[in-house]
């Protein structure tokens, strides 16, 4: 893949000077903090994680403190973090690194990978954070960056996937700023390359980036396990220039395989629409200027045997065809009727 170095660069170049996400564990060393902030977020949000991490360090500064401590106090600290097997691994490998390590957390990756509880992610971001080594953590964050960047369309939950990504990851890390690489790249998820509102004009990747040029950004990264969520939120964009509508296939194995809908942008929760926003979302992601929102529908749904969908269709005139959109299929909307559309587009339509 080209623009490997390209893409490092601005990422470091972006940190160095815009990134101003604050986190009371950026830029730590101590590898023990480290591990502990990691251990809560695996499964917690950050704005609950933070006041959960700062109560740790206060009663457990170190972690021979953490090691001494009763199970009880520990679990009554960890209190409505839920998933309680992450607080006894805290417990068990505290005690373990005090007791074989005489309390000195191992730099070796593979020594790390070895305590009880710690993956592949959260070693890399120990070895990378306190000790610069070179290895890249791979959080849902870096999933997205890169594969709307590099517009990689393999399923970032297959097996697959999952190889392409962790050899991408390694290659464009900056070996030799590991933990500064790993936290701007993570960092440009969170803030610059969102799940769903991101800011791509804003973008100093975005001359580059495949998806953004390809109007695809809404569309990655894919996950094969979108199928097994019992909740989905469907939003259509309805494009219309001179007469017609552009359309899209579903080819993937999912509901309503080799159906075709509109431009859909699926979120894994509910949005509020209105004029404003979505002129935003155009501007930004679509890189379209000059439009005119005609129709936010009411939300609708519909019950399907394992999941639930809502959503709404947005339909949009546009003056011109926008580079981003110009792969898609254009079809005269009064052929549109030829075409199989789910059920759930039917309805839309009707409101």
């Amino acid at each position: 893949m080209k623009n490997k170095s390209l893409f490092t660069e601005a990422i470091m170049q972006w940190h160095k000077t815009e990134n101003k996400r604050w986190m009371p564990w950026k830029g730590e060393k101590d590898p023990y903090k480290i591990w502990l902030s990691e251990v809560i977020l695996q499964q917690t949000r950050v704005e609950q994680g933070l006041a959960y991490y700062e109560k740790f360090i206060r009663c457990y500064p170190g972690i021979e403190d953490l090691a001494r401590a009763k199970d009880e106090a520990v679990f009554k600290l960890w209190e409505g973090l839920g998933y309680y097997n992450r607080c006894k691994n805290l417990l068990f490998t505290a005690r373990k690194i005090v007791k074989e390590y005489k309390g000195i957390f191992p730099k070796d990756y593979d020594e790390i990978l070895s305590l009880k509880g710690v993956g592949t992610y959260t070693a890399a971001a120990i070895a990378s954070f306190a000790f610069n080594k070179p290895y890249a953590v791979v959080d849902g964050n870096v999933f997205r960056v890169l594969s709307r960047f590099f517009g990689i369309e393999l399923a970032i939950d297959s097996r697959e996937g999952k190889n392409i990504f962790a050899v991408l990851a390694q290659d464009v890390l900056d070996k030799q700023q590991a933990g500064l690489y790993n936290q701007a790249i993570m960092d440009f998820g969170a803030t610059i390359c969102k799940p769903v509102n991101a800011m791509c004009s804003h973008c100093p990747l975005n001359k580059h980036c495949i998806a953004f040029n390809k109007g695809l950004v809404a569309q990655l990264p894919i996950k094969e396990k979108t199928l097994t969520k019992k909740k989905r939120w469907f939003y259509y964009f309805l494009f219309e220039h001179a007469g017609r509508w552009l359309v899209v296939q579903r080819t993937r194995k999912d509901i309503w395989q080799n159906l075709f809908e509109f431009y859909l942008v699926e979120t894994e929760d509910t949005i509020l629409w209105n004029e404003a926003s979505v002129l935003h979302f155009l501007q930004e992601q679509l890189q379209i200027k000059k439009a005119k929102v005609e129709l936010i529908s009411p939300l609708e749904k519909q019950q399907l045997t394992h999941q639930q969908i809502k959503g709404q269709l947005i339909k949009i005139s546009l003056p011109t065809i926008p580079v981003t959109l110009k792969k898609f299929t254009w079809v005269e909307k009064e052929k549109a009727s030829q075409y199989a559309f789910p059920k759930f587009i039917h309805q839309l339509m009707l409101k």
